[in-house]
């Protein structure tokens, strides 16, 4: 794990807002582990919405459009297909804790979730956290080639015309370079973000 780390058993939804502020957000060693402890990356992922990518063969298959794309109509089944078990991922970070707080965060109106569907079967999907003018992707899943990807491209056109400035997707991956995110330092991230929370909330 990349980034410091700190020990909190107690997390309400109030605080993790304003962990959310200051630049923390919490993680679980595994599902199985009732505890999460704040992670402060000294390395920041951000795709910057001006300079966002879309790759050649996504662009062709999303103007063929086999997916419906929706808005918070399943956010617990989004949050119970990133906690799946998956090739790539045998394991995942979401424990109980997490499922409750971010489905309050949810109830707050400060969680979301985007869905990929096929007629009624949610085949993948992405959800995060809004706060002023900065969205916060936490994890996403596909069970269809591409439809986490169609629907990371639905999230960024949807924070752009929604006056969102920021979208921290925490670490950087291969996969999310290929989107144009990149790695920004602890110090200048904490600007970002301050010019982000300081914009009144940004209606998702």
């Amino acid at each position: 794990m990349r980034g410091s780390r700190r020990k909190q058993p107690d997390i309400t939804p109030d605080l993790l807002v304003r962990a959310y502020s200051i630049g923390l957000f919490p993680m679980a060693d595994s599902a199985d582990d009732p505890e999460i402890f704040w992670v402060e990356p000294e390395m920041r992922g951000v795709i910057p919405l001006h300079d966002f990518h879309i790759p050649r063969s996504l662009a062709k298959t999303i103007r063929h459009s086999p997916f419906v794309i929706r808005r918070n109509t399943a956010f617990e089944a989004v949050m119970d297909g990133c906690a799946a078990p998956a090739p790539d991922r045998p394991t995942t970070w979401i424990n109980s804790t997490i499922r409750g707080l971010y489905t309050a965060l949810h109830m707050m109106g400060h969680a979301h979730s985007v869905e990929a569907w096929d007629g009624d079967e949610l085949v993948g999907g992405l959800y995060g956290v809004s706060l002023g003018a900065a969205f916060f992707g936490e994890s996403m899943f596909s069970r269809r080639t591409d439809a986490s990807k169609m629907c990371l491209v639905h999230l960024v056109e949807h924070l752009r015309d929604r006056g969102f400035i920021l979208l921290d997707t925490q670490f950087t991956t291969d996969h999310l370079k290929t989107f144009g995110a990149i790695d920004v330092p602890k110090a200048e991230y904490a600007g970002m973000l301050a010019e982000a929370i300081a914009q009144p909330n940004a209606r998702f």
